[in-house]
């Protein structure tokens, strides 16, 4: 009788131990790679706009990267709104990100931002476009851009050795622009060329059409444009076509599928200082991961950048990113 006693109270202790810890494992839960919540990472990632092809390019790098470790990518997209951009960091804050990857709206505006990321104790993985207040940064990754805008120049002299009239589209708040004009000027310098015009395309394709359009009036003897990045080239281009000006050389930087096939056609757009945004994401969450798991990682890691221009253009296509 005893003994069946025992063995009846051992039966109902082991069924319970299991039922305790099949509810233990549900509450728990895990990834689909069997990483528990727990010990999942979560990253933030922010661009000064998801309109532009270049980090739409970029967040996707990144989230196939990061979600092949089994951990989680939130994204925002402050669409060029630098107080937007403030609310939704702080929003990811809230939501427990490990570590973020930041590309400013405006480099100085940012600070805010930046400021509650090291308080929270989060790095930052700034990315691309570099904040002026760069001591709250954790690591900065980024292409060449000043040598992205000194190529677009080197070519410009080569094809106009007597200089003339040119304007720039930059945009002030974007210190990667602010890079690759720095470099582009000292290209040009003592070329015999003057700039009669330099405005701020912000990036943008519309804002830079619109802005060139006025220039072209204003200015009709310019030989060339330089953009700061691909939209704002692609935006002088409209115009230029839009004005039948056959005889002016537009610049841009980046390398995107459109700059590419438009320099393909053989028109106006003669060059772009190509970037890899594959490259840059995929650095950019090795160099994240170096710093969860306490490793030697670099401060800055440089990727490389280029000119594409009608010598090379079959050489990098016109489908794809570089």
């Amino acid at each position: 009788m005893q003994k069946r006693f025992m063995l009846l109270l051992f039966t109902v202790f082991f069924t319970v131990s299991l039922v305790a810890c099949s509810s233990s494992k549900e509450m728990t839960g895990s990834s689909s790679d069997g990483k528990s919540d727990d010990e999942q990472l979560v990253f933030g990632y922010t661009s000064m706009t998801q309109n532009n092809p270049f980090f739409i390019v970029l967040e996707k790098a990144i989230r196939e990267e990061v979600e092949a470790n089994g951990d989680k990518l939130i994204t925002m997209n402050p669409a060029m709104d630098v107080s937007l951009q403030i609310n939704q960091i702080e929003d990811m804050i809230a939501q427990g990100i490990d570590a973020i990857f930041l590309n400013p709206v405006d480099w100085e505006g940012i600070r805010p931002a930046l400021a509650m990321l090291e308080e929270a104790g989060i790095p930052i993985i700034n990315y691309d476009t570099e904040v002026k207040d760069f001591e709250y940064v954790t690591a900065y990754v980024g292409s060449d851009n000043k040598n992205a805008g000194r190529v677009a120049g080197e070519d410009l002299v080569k094809s106009f050795p007597d200089g003339g009239e040119i304007a720039i589209l930059d945009s002030p708040t974007m210190n990667s622009i602010n890079d690759r004009i720095a470099g582009f000027m000292e290209a040009i310098d003592g070329a015999n060329f003057k700039v009669v015009a330099q405005q701020d395309g912000k990036g943008d394709l519309e804002t830079s059409l619109q802005i060139t359009e006025d220039i072209l009036q204003a200015h009709p003897n310019i030989v060339a444009i330089m953009g700061g990045n691909d939209p704002s080239a692609l935006g002088a281009l409209a115009a230029v076509k839009a004005a039948n000006k056959t005889d002016i050389a537009i610049y841009g930087v980046d390398g995107s599928p459109d700059a590419k096939a438009a320099i393909a056609e053989g028109g106006a757009f003669k060059g772009s200082g190509a970037q890899s945004p594959i490259s840059i994401g995929k650095e950019s969450v090795k160099v994240a991961y170096k710093i969860l798991n306490h490793e030697d990682y670099e401060k800055r890691t440089p990727v490389k950048t280029f000119l594409i221009n009608a010598d090379n253009i079959d050489e990098y296509g016109t489908e794809d990113w570089q």
